[in-house]
This record gives C-alpha cells, sequence and structure tokens, in this order.
C-alpha cells in the first residue's frame, strides 16, 4: 500500500488464516479435543458456540474416541452428518443396532473404523471442527 510520500507500508492483516489458540490443524480445518465430557447435545452445543461442530469424518486420521457429527434423530435408520455430507461408512461390525434406550448419535468406540451408535445421554468426550 503506497502512502501520499510514496514509501510502502506493509498491510497489517493476516494473508494466511490460522487455528484459534488451543486448537490443532490438519488439511484445511481445525480441531479441538475436549478437555470434559458430556452428552451428545451438549457436546454439539460447546462446538458452535465456538462457530465450529461436531467433527465430520472424511478420513481414517481424524478419529479418536469421541462424539462425531453423526446421528438419525430425526428419522430411525438414516444416518447423516450435522453438515449435511453424504454419509461414508466405518460402522463396527452388527452396528448400528439402535438397543434400548434409543441409540441415535454416533461415536466412535476405538480408534480406528470402529462406529458405534449410542445413546445422546450418555458422556463421551468430543472433537470440534472449524473449516479454515
Amino acid at each position: 500500500k503506497e502512502t501520499g510520500q510514496g514509501s510502502v507500508v506493509e498491510s497489517s492483516v493476516p494473508t494466511n488464516k490460522t487455528c484459534p489458540a488451543g486448537w490443532s490443524e490438519f488439511s484445511c480445518s481445525c480441531y479441538l479435543l475436549s478437555e470434559s465430557s458430556g452428552s451428545w447435545h451438549s457436546a454439539r452445543k460447546h462446538c458452535t458456540d465456538q462457530g465450529a461442530d461436531l467433527v465430520v469424518i472424511d478420513s481414517p486420521e481424524e478419529q479418536k474416541r469421541t462424539w462425531v457429527g453423526l446421528n438419525d434423530i430425526e428419522q430411525e435408520g438414516t444416518w447423516k452428518w450435522v453438515d449435511g455430507t453424504p454419509l461414508t461408512l466405518y460402522w463396527a461390525s452388527h452396528q448400528p443396532d439402535n438397543k434400548l434406550p434409543a441409540e441415535n448419535c454416533g461415536h466412535i468406540r476405538y480408534q480406528g473404523t470402529s462406529w458405534n451408535d449410542q445413546s445422546c445421554e450418555d458422556s463421551f468426550q468430543w472433537v470440534c471442527e472449524k473449516v479454515l
């Protein structure tokens, strides 16, 4: 940017987006692993309050034993991501099984590709995802 006297002044506006303090960057997103555990609904609220949402898994590297942004709350058996992206399946053997009480929220049971449906009121850590 030129000043009236012919000198150049650097812009103070950063050109690269970065993750907030305490968040980790991977690919084009920022991630925050919760320090506490809670229900799926409280986990989602925590994420959305920070301008993020529960993680949408689209690579094996994103998986930890946490709540993920996957549910069939609106219609039993129709699983969808919180951001509306198409569902890719990594269900554990014999899952989802919707045992009582109703299991309508998705979590990762073991690191890797082992998803399970679980009661949304159970308590797990979660991962928030914010796209850069």
